[in-house]
């Protein structure tokens, strides 16, 4: 099964007031120890995975770098890292190729240097088409620059974009967040990701949220009622022009959606480079149906190749991975694959929890695929932790 491979680049112009990744504004003289590093790990992948008790795959059909802001770092620096990739595996002449972006960070070089790196497609983490919300919350781009981007992105041939927005930003309101609609659909992107900003306190403007202060804009956050009427305003007006979600914050035209991604929630095989990047492996240990390693969340660390955090996936914790991670998809779980993997009893066990989801309006059943309904998506969470195990029954090492 051909994997897929996650590179992180922790490295960004600003930090975004609600972020909470492993992120940040560095010094560009770590960049080049950063990209160092990163190729040193691609290169040691199969030693790694042995090492993890992990089944090794040589194809790749999707390269995802992700951040932070990726096209910070120099063309030069870009190259390598893919080089690195092609090099340790064989990389499908089909394979979807993203790289993240802010926009106002695509200079020719850059978009010259993604084309001659292969990549075909561009995420944009646009958040909102309103310069005053995206200035808000530290975003340092213009409505006009995001066009421009798209404009001399599609000049060179990458034509798969997406764009990401963010329902809830401080001084968000139903008119404004309809305004970042207008304008998405009018960029023409075939893929649009709509996140519900998450208030917690693992970003600034979370924690000020929650202490009920006025730093960072806090008191100007829509309540939780209000940003989840932007997601479902969000959900049938691109429904409405073809833009069909297929996941709670996933909307594409049909043959858009993102390959990559789509591994993550079906639990095919990846691997992940950089600070704070995960894998997931099928286990080579009859012990385990898989195992899933990250790397330090914090840059010193892993510079420094501090060691691996190791899980191995158990049966029972598989099973309920398929559910929750199978639910964020539109398609659902289908309780005949469920049942052919993990035995009917499995399926069995399972019933009170799936027909008391259904009586509160979380989930539909038709036939033997179960789906969550609108409500449950804005509840997503709730409905995951109904199919976990009382006990974490993961074994760490």
């Amino acid at each position: 099964m051909a994997l897929g491979i996650y590179i992180s680049v922790p490295f960004c112009r600003t930090k975004c007031s609600y972020c909470n990744f492993a992120s940040d504004v560095f010094s560009r003289v770590v960049f080049e120890r950063y990209v160092d590093r990163v190729c040193a790990d691609i290169s040691s992948a199969e030693q790694t995975a042995n090492e993890m008790d992990g089944i090794y795959e040589h194809e790749v059909d999707s390269i995802y770098l992700g951040g932070g802001t990726p096209t910070l770092l120099e063309p030069g620096q870009l190259k390598r890292i893919f080089e690195a990739v092609r090099q340790q595996f064989k990389v499908a002449r089909d394979a979807e190729v993203t790289v993240e972006c802010a926009p106002g960070t695509l200079a020719s070089p850059v978009i010259e240097g993604l084309q001659r790196c292969g990549v075909n497609r561009v995420s944009l983490g646009v958040q909102s088409f309103v310069d005053a919300e995206a200035a808000a919350v530290g975003r340092l781009h213009k409505r006009d620059t995001v066009f421009d981007d798209i404009a001399r992105l599609r000049a060179a041939g990458i034509r798969n974009i997406n764009i990401d927005l963010i329902a809830g930003l401080p001084h968000q309101t139903a008119e404004t967040w309809q305004e970042s609609l207008e304008q998405t659909l009018a960029a023409g992107a075939p893929h649009v990701s709509v996140y519900m900003l998450e208030v917690d306190e693992d970003s600034r403007l979370g924690r000020e949220v929650i202490a009920g202060g006025t730093k960072y804009h806090a008191h100007f956050v829509p309540d939780e009622e209000a940003t989840a009427d932007f997601y479902l305003a969000a959900c049938e007006e691109l429904e409405a022009v073809g833009i069909a979600q297929y996941e709670i914050s996933n909307f594409a035209r049909a043959g858009s959606e993102s390959r990559h991604n789509l591994k993550y929630w079906t639990r095919h095989p990846y691997l992940g480079f950089g600070i704070d990047a995960h894998s997931m492996l099928v286990s080579a240990s009859p012990e385990a149906e898989g195992v899933r390693f990250a790397t330090p969340d914090v840059l010193e660390k892993y510079v420094a190749a501090a060691a691996l955090q190791r899980t191995l996936v158990s049966s029972a914790a598989a099973l309920e991975e398929s559910f929750f991670l199978g639910l964020r998809l539109n398609r659902g779980v289908d309780l005949q694959e469920i049942s052919a993997t993990f035995g009917q009893q499995a399926v069995e066990n399972l019933k009170p929890v799936i027909m008391g989801l259904i009586a509160d309006g979380l989930m539909t059943r038709n036939g033997e695929v179960i789906r969550l309904t609108s409500r449950g998506r804005l509840f997503s969470n709730d409905v995951f932790q109904a199919f976990l195990a009382p006990a974490d029954l993961s074994m760490r090492s």
